[in-house]
């Protein structure tokens, strides 16, 4: 008989807030974390808007001397990590380390490549591989806690935190280990990283007004924006969690994960590898989808993948897909790439301990073609019993997670 596996921590650092409990305020109040980047120079750039988490000094954080060796993703994930250690009170080393990224070391590549090129080899810091490198954000988690369990790190583009928290379910639920530290972090707002999105007209451009710019599902919708930050998640056996007392705040129960086999960047036009990677969850928890109270959704807010989520919805759920509560918070916290699955798990999670559904802000004009319940601009009561929690990256990776109320 497989094992059940329970949340007993969560962390997070966004544009939305230094914890988890103000990511979650600020998303049931409709705030938007998009404002007009500060922290780097935007003047050769057209996309001049992003989810930055404003006013951070690591020195609040870190000493100084430690800073200098750690990239910006990794500072971000001891943070949150830290959170989610306080919050569990894990009491062991035998604890395994699995963080998702799906850009990793960038400020610190781009600055040194920076110092490469006018100096030479000689301009390049000794700590540049160990700061970019990026599996170095669950070393350095492992390192400061000396966690000694599995460690080893995941990037699936914006699927790389679900998948995390999918693959550290599985290794808990077959009894490989019963502690696991996973999510994601992200430090992506970076020149040569805007740049690549923006030229691949992935970026919304809307400058001028940057608090609407994430609009998902509104017919008006022009590309994602950019955000930054970590979400951590500690997932424990449910017997071990129980002996030493820990507080429960949910139960993964699903996880479904396939590839579309179809385009680098665009998902399957049929919506056939998100439709299946949702079956799969559905199978993986033994429910049907008329149990699922609430799904939050991948959408970006770009014009393929909010038509086509939408579409495997209906596919998968049938009859039943008008029924289902439904929200982007990508709306308010942007897109954090490899970091946003894990932040969208703690959504779920709190939706599901508050009986709240967070909005998707900025949906004044529904396009027609996405035509399911998207709790448009303001937060919902609703019971949930069991949230979806769904990501699809390019590569065409597409992961989905299910998570249940701990009764």
């Amino acid at each position: 008989m497989s094992r059940r596996v329970v949340i007993t921590g969560t962390g997070s650092i966004s544009s939305l807030g230094s914890n988890s409990d103000q990511l979650w305020k600020n998303l049931v109040l409709g705030i938007s974390g998009i404002s007009l980047l500060k922290k780097i120079d935007t003047e050769s750039l057209n996309i001049k808007i992003g989810g930055e988490i404003l006013d951070y000094d690591s020195n609040n954080f870190f000493e100084e001397k430690d800073s200098k060796k750690l990239d910006l993703f990794s500072q971000y994930a001891l943070i949150a990590a830290d959170q989610a250690i306080q919050q569990s009170q894990i009491n062991t080393n035998n604890v395994g380390v699995i963080i998702g990224t799906g850009v990793g070391g960038m400020n610190t590549l781009e600055n040194e490549h920076e110092k490469y090129i006018s100096r030479g080899q000689r301009g390049v810091s000794p700590y540049y591989v160990p700061k970019m490198i990026p599996n170095i954000a669950g070393g350095q988690i492992a390192i400061k806690y000396d966690f000694r369990g599995i460690n080893f790190s995941i990037s699936t583009a914006c699927s790389s935190a679900t998948d995390s928290i999918g693959i550290s379910f599985k290794l808990i639920q077959n009894g490989m280990i019963n502690t696991i530290i996973c999510g994601g972090s992200e430090a992506g707002i970076t020149p040569l990283t805007i740049s690549g999105f923006s030229n691949m007209k992935a970026l919304s451009k809307n400058n001028d007004n940057p608090e609407k710019a994430s609009r998902p599902f509104d017919k008006m919708r022009d590309g994602f924006v950019l955000s930054e930050g970590s979400g951590i998640i500690i997932l424990e056996e449910l017997e071990h969690a129980k002996k030493r007392g820990a507080i429960i705040l949910g139960e993964i129960i699903g996880y479904g994960s396939t590839n579309d086999a179809y385009h680098i960047t665009q998902p399957h036009s049929e919506s056939i590898g998100a439709s299946s990677a949702i079956d799969k969850a559905l199978k993986d928890a033994e429910i049907v989808p008329e149990m699922v109270s609430y799904i939050n959704a991948h959408g970006t807010s770009t014009y393929y993948n909010d038509l086509l989520e939408t579409n495997a919805i209906k596919k998968s759920f049938t009859n039943c897909s008008k029924n289902v509560s439904i929200s982007s918070t990508k709306s308010m916290t942007g897109h954090l790439l490899g970091a946003t699955g894990a932040i969208e798990a703690i959504a779920c999670t709190y939706a599901i301990n508050n009986s709240l559904i967070p909005p998707t802000i900025n949906l004044e004009n529904i396009d027609p073609e996405c035509d399911l319940d998207y709790t448009p601009n303001l937060a919902k009561e609703k019971k949930v019993e069991i949230a979806m929690s769904n990501s699809f990256g390019f590569g065409g990776h597409n992961s989905v997670l299910l998570i249940k109320k701990f009764s």
